[in-house]
């Protein structure tokens, strides 16, 4: 399975410390034994899993989705205005 980034996704890790991508390489590597954890959004966001977990004492969003053989990272953040913030991410692609 290849892991495909988008470029929102990239830049939002570029700000990370180590020790955070390291427990995001973890949660990433979960995804990929166990795709379907997490839960798949409805309407607009259709075919978009979306992925929590804390880093620290923050709770993060991690949106994917399958692509044939690969795995697109779409967005990664806090949960303020995330939804919205996605929804327009998908639009302008």
């Amino acid at each position: 399975m290849k892991i495909l980034q988008s470029r929102s996704f990239e830049r939002k890790v570029k700000k990370f410390s180590k020790q955070d991508k390291v427990i995001l390489d973890k949660q990433i590597q979960i995804i990929v034994e166990k795709p379907s954890i997490g839960e798949e959004k409805k309407g607009d966001l259709r075919g978009v899993h979306v992925h929590k977990f804390k880093i620290k004492t923050i709770l993060y969003f991690l949106s994917y989705r399958f692509m044939g053989d690969n795995l697109e990272l779409i967005m990664i953040g806090p949960h303020q205005n995330y939804y919205r913030d996605l929804k327009n991410y998908l639009k302008k692609r």
